[in-house]
């Protein structure tokens, strides 16, 4: 089978995607089929501009406006025998240049998409925002043929169409590193790499951007309160993005012998070992499309705290604890960052036996998860959408 996968181009700001098309890339290949990877070229978006904002406006420009043209020719001219393979479905425009040929889309999360139509207040969108999301809505749903990476996503989406696709598909995402539980020998040489201090017996772990759903000062509150009621607290380390001076004042807040550090900049590998050496993984995002650090966690013997909520609980089963959705109005988050920061306790405080326990779980949960799975029926689908 001829494979063409549609890509963000590499001005593309994220770590995840890339990863997720080498996956693809590298799975089939093995698999025998012959694959091709189209993306925008940068015309308008090479112009030096001092801009964040407008020079992300200009690679809009080159993939959505300029790409387009170029894309269509290229497809008309291409065998009848390929496949179109859109890996993310934010490149909506681009589908109704391929909309008549055999294709898939592959949907991630409805996050921004959901926000641009007000379901989320804690992120309220731009008007130029909500015309962008717009446009991407009006291209994927020219789609017949989608892939979802979890329940909850495929439940957005057909909230989204206009009518059921012929091929609607859930398939969990498979780790796309190694994650592993490292030994100490293995992890600790790592971890000395950045400069901080290792607690002999661990600490609290986050990690995640400074996107809204990712709730890193709903992990800040909870850890003040729980670094002021309990005492020998573990340290928290926040592990991503680098802060934002909210976030950097938060932390300063919380008194000794709390400590937060934030860490930016981990190989894979290092994030594997600070899932190893945590005592717990703290996770209470506001919303997610799947919950990748909640399998990596697991898949490292680190025991989980999320959010009680698809898709984290889908993606967590029955092998983590959970704690509810942080309210939205500030009288009802104290009481939530209260019971939040008690489940934060008795997690690191968690008797050997009790932990060991939870982590067999997790190893196991974090087993449903597998590249090789994913692949397999990542493949079933792209022939059936063959000959739909």
């Amino acid at each position: 089978m001829k494979l063409i996968l549609l890509a963000h181009p590499p001005s593309f700001i994220t770590a995840s995607m890339p990863r997720f098309v080498k996956m693809i890339l590298q799975g089939m290949t093995r698999r025998g089929h012959t694959l091709e990877v189209w993306t925008s070229g940068q015309v308008i978006g090479r112009l030096s501009v001092r801009s964040c904002s407008v020079r992300k406006w200009l690679r809009y420009v080159d993939q959505f406006l300029i790409y387009p043209r170029a894309l269509r020719r290229r497809v008309n001219q291409t065998n009848r025998d390929s496949l179109f393979v859109i890996t993310d479905q934010n490149l909506g425009m681009w589908v109704p240049c391929l909309a008549h040929r055999p294709h898939v889309i592959h949907c991630h999360d409805f996050l921004a998409l959901g926000s641009a139509m007000g379901e989320f207040p804690e992120n309220p969108t731009r008007w130029s925002g909500q015309q962008y999301q717009r446009l991407i809505r009006r291209g994927f749903s020219r789609g017949r043929a989608f892939i979802s990476v979890s329940g909850k996503t495929r439940e957005d989406l057909h909230h989204i169409l206009p009518r059921v696709p012929n091929i609607s598909e859930v398939v969990h995402n498979g780790l796309n590193h190694p994650f592993r539980p490292m030994g100490l020998a293995d992890r600790i040489p790592l971890l000395e790499r950045l400069n901080v201090e290792i607690p002999k017996d661990g600490y609290v772990m986050h990690i995640g951007g400074n996107q809204w759903y990712k709730n890193r000062t709903g992990v800040l509150e909870i850890y003040r309160d729980y670094a002021i009621s309990y005492p020998r607290p573990a340290a928290l380390w926040m592990v991503g993005s680098p802060p934002t001076a909210q976030l950097l004042d938060l932390a300063a807040s919380i008194p000794s012998p709390g400590k937060v550090h934030f860490l930016s900049g981990l190989t894979d590998e290092q994030v594997n070992a600070a899932y190893s050496h945590a005592r717990v993984l703290l996770f209470p995002s506001l919303e997610e499309g799947f919950g990748w650090p909640i399998v990596e966690a697991m898949a490292s013997e680190c025991p989980v705290i999320t959010t009680c909520r698809a898709p984290m609980t889908e993606v967590a089963g029955d092998s983590a604890s959970v704690i509810p959705r942080m309210p939205g109005k500030r009288t009802e988050r104290e009481t939530w960052v209260r019971s939040a920061a008690r489940t934060l306790d008795k997690t690191v405080r968690m008797k050997e036996s009790e932990r060991a326990r939870v982590i067999a779980q997790g190893r196991a949960n974090a087993a449903r998860f597998d590249t090789e799975t994913a692949l397999a029926a990542y493949e079933e689908i792209y022939f059936r959408a063959m000959t739909a």
